[in-house]
């Protein structure tokens, strides 16, 4: 179903893009889109549409990329010039025309039946942002003793430094209202790793609604984090937003929760896009 259509009582349906960022995954990228693919046909009843975000990527992601766009009719692609997961969530978000968008890791980590759970609050409008947590008593999780420390002691700091109420701000399984998240765009400063909690560190200071949901994953032993530089940075983050915070240059005018929300249609194409393109007249989603 187009973006334009209705439902059988004439409402149109609400739809979703999932954003997957990637940095020189060429070897993983066929199966890991295929597999998301496979499983959002199969049973993922809203309107969908993949993006692969390729982060200025030196093997061969990018021509990887455009093949799946070939051969899976729900998937495009956009490349961009420099690195930066945040930067790619920016730009492909604020350009979506679907009224939630999302992202996961190309390493499908987290179950993809967590998905459903997690931006179906978003479509009915019950909530605003949603979160995938791995420090959820109902999560189940596979990974080492010093990732799990690390992600613990970080949410602790979170927790002590910026009151922060969600539990784990760097998994990555996350999805919100692309409405409220054009509001918060222009204030969030950070391009990488630290985008994530500065997005739900400014939602919660404006009273948004943020959805966790308990996930299953298991942890990738091909991870590319830079575990000690990526610490080193959220630090940094957390003094930057704790002095936002104090001089209150947090409070944003945002959207407030409706039943109806409503964003513009969408036309088909079958097209590439490249970065910059204006995704409201170049967007399909599959039904």
């Amino acid at each position: 179903m187009a973006m334009n259509e209705t439902n059988a009582g004439g409402v149109r349906r609400r739809s979703v893009e999932i954003v997957v960022p990637v940095y020189n995954e060429a070897h993983v990228l066929a199966d890991s889109i295929g597999r998301l693919h496979a499983y959002l046909e199969e049973s993922f009843p809203f309107p969908f549409r993949i993006t692969v975000a390729d982060n200025a990527s030196t093997d061969g992601t990018w021509d990887a990329a455009t093949e799946l766009t070939l051969r899976l009719p729900h998937v495009h692609a956009v490349h961009l010039e420099a690195k930066g997961r945040g930067r790619a969530l920016k730009q492909v978000w604020a350009d979506s025309t679907a009224d939630v968008v999302a992202y996961m890791d190309v390493d499908l980590s987290t179950g993809l039946e967590g998905f459903l759970p997690l931006v179906a609050p978003l479509l009915s409008g019950h909530s605003d942002l949603a979160i995938g947590s791995r420090l959820h008593r109902q999560s189940d999780v596979v990974r080492g003793a010093k990732r799990e420390f690390i992600s613990r002691s970080y949410n602790l700091l979170l927790k002590a430094g910026l009151a922060a109420r969600f539990s784990d701000a760097q998994c990555g399984f996350k999805a919100v209202r692309t409405d409220v998240f054009r509001a918060l765009a222009p204030h969030i400063e950070d391009t990488a790793w630290f985008f994530d909690t500065e997005l739900l560190v400014l939602a919660q200071r404006n009273r948004l609604r943020i959805h966790e949901v308990p996930v299953d994953w298991t942890d990738d032993p091909d991870s590319r984090v830079d575990i000690v530089r990526t610490a080193v940075d959220d630090l940094k983050g957390m003094r930057r937003m704790l002095h936002r915070t104090v001089t209150g240059r947090t409070r944003i005018a945002v959207p407030r929760r409706t039943s109806t929300p409503q964003v513009p249609a969408a036309r088909k194409t079958s097209e590439v896009l490249p970065i910059g393109a204006n995704a409201s007249s170049h967007l399909e989603y599959a039904s």
